[in-house]
């Protein structure tokens, strides 16, 4: 006969096997706040938007605008102050010159200065990663469809894939563009917008003079706004009280005054729009109107032959306010193709949202997604420092070796484009020319970088600051039509240093006058000639 005692005051251990200590289920608790925890789409998210970022970091800086912009950096620093004409071309010389990127020539030779090449290809790679994630996941949140989010950002890059191959300050502004298309699109209105929104033009208008974009895109979709309530209600009245028009209209006023916020203040707006009517520029192929013979050209036809099909088939409403931007940003991008910076983050956010709807009209509604803990939070900051660590900037952060200076040489040569003249401007320092030097138009920025610090270059990729004359001499002679020789011979033009890549009949007369000119140094990308008397 066995007994059973029960004793109310006496606390019982859980069962557990084995003959170690009890188990303490605490531990498995997932401690991460709630607002810290993320889905496996987020960590999906992430990886990918690693792999971009990393594909990006390696890719080469190309060999024109950015040098010139740390060249205007180092002279900032250097004087402490902006520059009111142009102070490193003796032919622009009083020329008066409104820098609107001068904070990030300032931040990028700051960068290089303490960190090296990899810190600008950090920053190149991390504008284009930024500018991506936002675009991504304004998409998913307002749609729930990872993969519409990672099509519609994949549409983007393709289609502004030509753009995104230059390092230079007009990836700032694509952040920007991005940040404001995100906030303005936004179904939830938040009182904080009233003061981001006017913050990112106040930065933008120093980084980059791109901001009018922004200034457009939100003035389209309050007039999209406009129209939609116009045609519901068919009432003026309903326009003026309804809310999210009466948004977009302040943030539209918020972000114009917010513009003002610059060392040059109401002088900016004036010289923006100066240096886009420039007639020195329509001689440059970025300012060409855009066409299927190029290819982000036949990539903006793919791209918008999908959005032709989506508006078929979506049931989603299609608001007048992305239709505008779409047609207005789209015109821009055919008149010149410089603007598909601006058009392929557009296009690719309502392609995007356009798909998910369809997605969700033939297949149902989306499969119910994992919840959010803190293990898929700690996937992700593994991810994001994985990728980090396998870049050659994260690289340098974590190992911090010193390197010689032929080590330093050979990772400058790997980051840099195969058409930098690294080679002509060594011979240029060892053989530095008097007096002045025709340059080719590309190479200038480098040039004015890397070169002799007495080098009196013609010319640099800031063509609106060359005289209209100057620049005329300049196509004139680079391409070898008549009279070029004069025209050397007329700004006492000593030396010539051009790239040979499109310069065949400039080289050829070169070569033809040997008693006037002779071969200094030439590899298989470069010729720089001397002349044999100069003068």
């Amino acid at each position: 006969m066995s007994t059973t005692a029960a004793h109310d005051d006496v606390t019982v251990e859980p069962d557990h096997t084995g003959d170690g200590p009890p188990v303490d289920l605490s531990v498995l608790q997932d401690r991460i706040p709630d607002w810290l925890r993320l889905s496996r789409a987020a960590a999906l998210l992430t990886a990918v938007l690693g792999v971009v970022f990393v594909l990006a970091s390696y890719h080469p800086l190309w060999h024109t605008d950015v040098w010139g912009h740390l060249s205007y950096g180092r002279w900032i620093w250097q004087h402490g102050g902006l520059p009111s004409t142009e102070p490193l071309l003796p032919l622009c010389e009083g020329v008066p010159m409104v820098d609107p990127a001068w904070l990030t020539q300032l931040v990028a030779f700051g960068a290089y200065s303490a960190l090296g090449v990899t810190a600008l290809q950090f920053l190149f790679a991390a504008s284009i990663t930024i500018a991506s994630a936002l675009l991504a996941a304004a998409v998913w949140n307002r749609s729930g469809s990872m993969l519409a989010a990672l099509v519609g950002m994949g549409a983007a890059l393709w289609a502004n894939y030509q753009q995104l191959l230059v390092a230079r300050p007009q990836l700032a502004g694509l952040v920007g563009f991005s940040a404001v298309l995100v906030i303005a699109t936004s179904s939830r209105h938040r009182r904080s917008d009233l003061f981001v929104v006017p913050a990112i033009f106040a930065i933008w208008a120093n980084l980059h003079g791109s901001f009018p974009v922004g200034l457009a895109l939100l003035g389209l979709l309050f007039l999209g706004r406009a129209v939609d309530v116009l045609r519901r209600t068919r009432t003026l009245r309903a326009v003026l009280h309804d809310r999210q028009t009466r948004r977009l209209l302040l943030l539209t006023e918020l972000a114009a005054a917010a513009v003002l916020i610059n060392p040059y203040g109401f002088k900016l707006y004036l010289a923006v729009v100066a240096i886009s009517q420039n007639p020195n520029l329509q001689d440059l192929i970025e300012w060409d109107p855009l066409t299927l013979r190029m290819s982000q050209g036949r990539a903006a036809a793919v791209v918008s032959l999908a959005l032709i099909v989506l508006y078929r088939l979506s049931p989603r409403r299609v608001s007048a306010g992305e239709v505008i931007a779409l047609v207005v940003f789209g015109a821009a991008t055919l008149w010149s193709s410089r603007m598909i910076h601006w058009w392929a983050p557009l296009a690719g956010f309502y392609l995007a949202l356009h798909l998910a709807a369809v997605l969700r009209k033939y297949r149902g509604r989306y499969p119910a997604e994992s919840p959010a803990t803190g293990l898929w939070s700690l996937v992700s900051v593994g991810l994001i420092w994985i990728f980090f660590a396998y870049t050659p900037f994260g690289y340098q952060v974590l190992h911090g070796r010193k390197m010689s200076e032929e080590q330093q040489g050979a990772r400058f040569r790997k980051s840099v484009s195969r058409l930098t003249p690294i080679a002509a401007t060594e011979y240029l320092h060892r053989n530095t020319p008097e007096g002045q030097v025709f340059n080719t138009y590309e190479w200038g920025d480098y040039l004015l970088w890397a070169g002799p610090s007495d080098l009196q270059l013609f010319v640099n990729s800031h063509a609106h600051l060359v005289p209209e004359e100057v620049w005329q001499d300049y196509l004139r002679i680079s391409s070898a039509a008549s009279g070029w020789d004069d025209k050397l011979d007329r700004y006492g033009v000593n030396a010539v240093v051009v790239d040979k890549r499109g310069r065949e009949n400039l080289i050829r007369r070169l070569k033809q006058e040997s008693a006037t000119w002779k071969i200094g140094y030439e590899d298989n990308i470069s010729a720089v000639f001397l002349r044999r008397n100069p003068v």
